[in-house]
């Protein structure tokens, strides 16, 4: 299935993984899970990742992806905030959906941004696919303020978004990393279907929930 050399890339990606790192990615895997479920508890799991990798990647010199933790550090904080206050939040207490116009909406912001920082890091840095790196950044930025309100649909913006960052971190011989993601599309997949039968529990009429941002 893999050459000698990713195999072995990979060995030594696994001899080189530090305790902290481990712990990241097992804290990052249980954010996937509990978030399927809709457990509140998904929310300490992201911070305490996030947290992680924020000294991780500074250590590192990895500066733009430890500043992104910062982001992430702080819709944690929010998506917890939201979700605890979901009873008396009618709108957004369930699973529901966004109408088209707020997805183009979506996509063009993604995309500008995409475009303006790529131009950015492939004329004034040295930064390695440089346009894609961008996408995958502002996606999942939009996407996990999408599972912080609960949208149906972040779970297929999540298969995008981590499909691309696996050839990213294929490109940059990060294997381990890029095995990781192929789980999180995996379990991305299940999360959606999951969401669906709840989302069809909550709207047994088959209407939808109230699209609100």
């Amino acid at each position: 299935m893999f050459s000698a050399e990713i195999r072995e890339a990979i060995a030594s990606s696994v001899a080189a993984m530090s305790l902290w790192e481990v712990a990241a990615v097992v804290l990052a895997l249980a954010y996937l899970l509990l978030a399927m479920r809709e457990n509140i508890l998904c929310w300490y799991a992201a911070f305490a990742s996030t947290a992680i990798y924020l000294v991780l990647f500074w250590d590192v010199s990895l500066l733009m992806e430890s500043a992104l933790q910062i982001f992430y550090l702080l819709i944690a904080v929010y998506g917890w905030w939201q979700w605890r206050n979901q009873s008396t939040q009618n709108d957004s207490a369930q699973i529901h959906r966004w109408p088209v116009q707020i997805h183009l909406a979506a996509f063009a912001a993604v995309g500008a941004l995409t475009l303006v920082f790529g131009f950015v890091l492939d004329n004034y840095t040295n930064a390695a696919l440089p346009y894609l790196d961008s996408f995958t950044t502002w996606g999942a930025v939009v996407t996990t303020y999408m599972v912080t309100r609960k949208v149906l649909e972040n779970w297929l913006y999540w298969i995008a978004i981590d499909g691309a960052a696996i050839y990213l971190y294929i490109d940059r011989e990060l294997y381990l990393t890029a095995l990781l993601f192929v789980l999180y599309v995996i379990l991305v997949v299940i999360g959606f279907f999951q969401w669906f039968r709840l989302y069809q529990q909550q709207n047994p009429a088959g209407g939808q929930a109230p699209a609100t941002a």
